[in-house]
């Protein structure tokens, strides 16, 4: 038996993914298969194995190697599980609807693994480069990912705002780690957050490169005031894209948020305390709102997005381990239900048209009664409607805030929820009581139906038994910070 060294043994996960990636894209180039039938087996296979390998780890202790660059821990395997398993679903869901457009390809899975590398890079790196190769991995693999339809405009204009934003973004970012860098003398966060505590460097400094750290974060989460990029970037991308945006890369986000704030910048709660607190308020404000007004579904998703972006910002917010272990809850019950949102539009639509807009959705439940009644259980659970799981993320979320004693923004954000109610439930008044467009039957595959129920059903099994993975993001963030 070949004998791996340690450090390459705590990082083989990465190395199967970044193998996979090359050699898919080697196969591609060789063998002709016009249903890529062979390139997507490979993908979910490196995906399953991956998981696999990651399911062992996290039964390990914490491990730090490459002199501290690396760590792979509690929280580390249970956001990497998050974004294999997202990923498989966003290739079940994106094969058939990419095969009827003959956008499926190679570069396809090569360009969605070799950012699901950048996003794992993110959440097990325990040192500011780290981080940010990690970072700048997923967003070059995004920006090509969203312009892989060269033929429409719409997608390359959107391409263009992300690479243009997000360059932006990774320069702030870049700007705030040079000045906590400049003042510690060190990359490792670990050595960072002793330093801060032991050293007295001047606080002015400290503060600047905290604002523009917070700041970065808050482009790649899309909160309010840098959420400028998520409605046109979600309504340019094609489906698959737009629903890989909306989930996958959150894990990545949630782990810089932690790593960096958490674990290297724990000193400075209160200030960091307090520009989530904004962000989080502003973003439920402007997210739900402006949803209201949307006659686009993929618009209307982008700006609940930005809502529940908000709640998420808000468990951070509290500063405490439960507020942590909600804000890990809601991420994992938001990705599941953005997921299932965005893939019954795929499955909705059809070569010639894409289920875009709201009006789309008028008589569904007597088009396809069950796929209305899967959308049906979706809307309830990004609204937040008991028995669904969405309730429970968003209760987590304000119970640990109740918890530190932060009342009134609570109050707000409760506020914000109700008001958030109204065009989830809008989707469901259309599909069950307005007359539909056409009386023309919409029949999809038993296999895409099957995902679906799945996926959707999820959302309501979780949603009367939570405790399980509440528990299981508890004990990430115990025993991460």
């Amino acid at each position: 038996m070949i004998n791996i060294p340690f450090q390459l043994s705590v990082i083989l996960p990465e190395i199967i993914i970044a193998l996979s990636a090359m050699f898919i894209l080697l196969v591609d180039l060789y063998i002709k298969d016009p249903e890529k039938k062979i390139i997507y087996a490979l993908s979910q296979l490196s995906l399953l194995v991956t998981a696999i390998i990651i399911a062992k780890q996290s039964l390990e202790s914490t491990q730090i190697v490459f002199n501290g660059m690396y760590i792979s821990d509690n929280l580390a395997s249970y956001l990497k599980l998050l974004s294999l398993i997202s990923s498989s679903i966003v290739f079940i869901y994106a094969k058939p609807f990419l095969q009827k457009r003959s956008l499926l390809s190679g570069e396809y899975f090569s360009l969605s693994l070799f950012s699901l590398l950048g996003i794992m890079l993110m959440i097990s790196g325990n040192n500011l480069l780290i981080i940010y190769m990690g970072l700048e991995l997923l967003s070059l693999c995004l920006y090509a990912l969203v312009a892989i339809n060269r033929d429409n405009l719409l997608a390359t204009e959107a391409a263009m705002k992300y690479f243009v934003l997000g360059a932006l973004a990774s320069g702030l970012l870049l700007y705030g780690m040079s000045m906590i860098y400049g003042i510690t003398g060190s990359l490792d966060l670990n050595y960072i957050a002793s330093e801060i505590n032991q050293s007295n460097m001047s606080p002015s400094i400290l503060a600047f490169g905290l604002v523009f750290i917070v700041v970065g974060i808050a482009f790649k989460f899309g909160a309010v005031p840098f959420q400028m990029w998520v409605p046109d970037i979600y309504q340019g991308a094609t489906l698959p894209m737009t629903m890989m945006i909306s989930s996958v890369p959150k894990f990545a986000s949630v782990a810089l948020l932690i790593r960096i704030l958490f674990q290297g910048l724990e000193s400075s709660v209160e200030d960091w305390q307090q520009m989530l607190l904004i962000m989080a308020l502003l973003s439920m404000l402007i997210g739900n709102i402006a949803a209201i007004a949307q006659t686009n579904i993929k618009r209307m998703l982008a700006y609940s997005t930005i809502s529940h972006v908000g709640f998420i910002f808000f468990g951070f917010m509290s500063g405490t381990v439960n507020g942590v272990s909600a804000s890990l809850f809601y991420v994992t019950c938001y990705a599941l239900m953005s997921l299932a949102a965005f893939g019954s539009i795929i499955i909705l639509s059809n070569k010639d048209k894409d289920f875009e807009l709201i009006d789309d959705f008028k008589g569904l439940s007597h088009r396809n009664p069950t796929i209305a009644f899967l959308i049906m259980l979706t809307m309830l659970s990004l609204a937040g409607i008991p028995p669904t799981v969405g309730f429970y993320a968003k209760f987590s979320v304000l119970q640990a805030a109740i918890d530190a004693n932060i009342i009134w923004p609570t109050i707000i954000a409760v506020i914000f929820a109700l008001i958030g109610m109204y065009y989830y439930l809008r989707i469901i008044k259309i599909m069950y009581f307005d007359k539909p467009l056409s009386m023309k039957k919409i029949v999809v595959s038993r296999e895409s139906v099957a995902l679906l129920f799945i996926n959707s059903g999820s959302l309501l099994i979780l949603g009367l038994s939570p405790k399980y993975l509440m528990s299981i993001a508890a004990l990430a963030a115990s025993m991460s910070i």
